[in-house]
């Protein structure tokens, strides 16, 4: 990885949108510093202080919502709305139909997304503003000036990532909004692992020189495995041959070639863990809001065991079977994940189209029949590698969540972050080596 980006770094074209990208990500961070006028930082901080649903959300926006800057939202109502054209796509003939247009098509498509991105900023942050008034975290209350004060900093705030992203996709290297989301979550590391240092590797707090190099290893072991496991898991793909069969157009045979079909082992990416985690903590961050937060106990009421049941900072404590007894929400949170592994597969993979494609191309799977063999086939080999998935992402997801309830090893960058940062700078790096590679291809050619 060091080698391509030296290597890119020679190169002046590449060197500019190297350039470019660290400027465009200079200025969200100095963004997620900016507080948003009219509001009581202070005490906002102190109330988010004391929400442990909300590590993963803050993670997500580099530290900026817990402070409330004019960051706040940042990427995650772009996030929200691309996943929600995605669905729509499917559910949607006309929207089908503009997806296969091709580029114009995109581009349409691309443009409904900015509008829905929008139209879900201005509700959060009305929302979110309403609710802060009625708290008393504006410092002039709840005010129609105030209220429009922070509905217009968080929307513009969310708005003008949404277009620096696409300029760091037009004029930088990588994809503009996977890359804001990578500095956002690498933001919050090095405090993670100042609080790990001071818990497990001080010796001024174990007192033990021996315990401290032992915690330090297994810090580092359980961190590399981690990203080592997951790069094989984004990697992984299982690659199904197709024959395609020779026939004469005009006076040329053409076919008879040989190619495959990749299909990943990881297909739904790191959506099935950002469904299940939201749908669990989505009802804890309604309730916080109305003054309800999960509880045990002989005082807490059904609501809040409920809910210490969805919050995943009550999972995995062993002191106790009273405590103990909430790891039931992990269990709930596998079954969603795999759930979610097989739906979004299901809505973005179709077998019947692509045995249809083959069979008008004259390919075929070398020992299956075309039309609903294939279609049988391709779905057995399908559900077989989603399983697979599936699994690796529930090792991901679980090992942060097991190390924080068994060792206290509180830290808001978890399995799902990993998975952003891994995939993100793969990808990244792939995208850097084709521009080399083109580049090369042109010189050779002008030459």
């Amino acid at each position: 990885m060091l080698q391509t980006i030296r290597n890119a770094w020679k190169i002046k074209d590449i060197r500019k949108k190297l350039i470019y990208t660290f400027i465009a990500l200079v200025i969200v961070r100095i963004g997620c510093q900016l507080p948003i006028p009219g509001v009581n930082g202070a005490a906002i901080s102190q109330f988010f202080s004391e929400q442990t649903s909300l590590g993963f959300f803050d993670a997500l926006t580099g530290g900026s919502f817990t402070t409330m800057s004019i960051f706040a939202l940042n990427i995650t109502p772009y996030i929200t709305s691309s996943i929600i054209m995605q669905l729509l796509t499917i559910a949607i003939p006309k929207l089908e139909e503009m997806q296969k247009d091709g580029e114009d098509g995109r581009k349409k498509i691309a443009e409904y997304t900015r509008y829905v991105t929008v139209a879900l900023a201005i509700i959060e942050s009305v929302a979110m503003a309403i609710g802060f008034g009625n708290s008393g975290y504006l410092e002039n209350g709840l005010t129609f000036t105030g209220v429009l004060t922070v509905a217009v900093s968080l929307t513009a705030g969310s708005a003008f990532l949404m277009w620096l992203g696409e300029r760091i996709t037009e004029k930088g290297v990588g994809n503009g909004i996977s890359i804001i989301l990578l500095i956002n979550i690498l933001s919050r590391i090095p405090n993670d692992i100042s609080t790990l240092y001071k818990k497990f590797v001080d010796v001024d707090s174990s007192g033990n020189v021996v315990n401290s190099i032992l915690a330090a290893a297994i810090i580092l072991a359980v961190i590399i495995g981690m990203v080592v496991f997951i790069i094989f898991l984004q990697n992984g793909e299982r690659r199904i041959p197709v024959q395609y069969a020779k026939k004469v157009q005009g006076r040329k045979m053409v076919g008879g070639q040989s190619s495959s079909i990749p299909l990943k082992v990881n297909t739904a990416g790191v959506i099935p863990v950002i469904f299940a985690g939201s749908l669990l903590q989505f009802p804890i961050i309604i309730a916080s809001l109305f003054g309800t937060n999960p509880a045990s106990g002989a005082g807490a009421s059904l609501g809040q065991k409920i809910l210490k049941i969805m919050n995943q900072q009550s999972w995995c404590n062993f002191e106790n079977f009273g405590e103990f007894k909430y790891t039931l929400g992990l269990v709930i949170y596998i079954a969603l994940l795999i759930f979610f592994a097989y739906f979004y597969t299901s809505i973005t993979f179709n077998p019947i189209e692509i045995s249809n494609n083959m069979k008008k191309q004259g390919g075929f799977i070398p020992g299956i029949r075309p039309g609903k063999p294939t279609t049988d086939y391709l779905t057995k080999v399908l559900n077989n590698i989603i399983f697979i998935g599936a699994i690796g992402l529930t090792v991901v997801a679980v090992v942060p969540i097991f190390c924080s309830g068994v060792f206290g090893a509180d830290v808001s960058f978890s399995g799902t972050s990993l998975i952003i940062i891994v995939g993100v700078v793969l990808e990244t790096i792939k995208q850097i080596e084709s521009q080399m590679l083109v580049r090369h291809y042109k010189g050779f050619l002008n030459d």
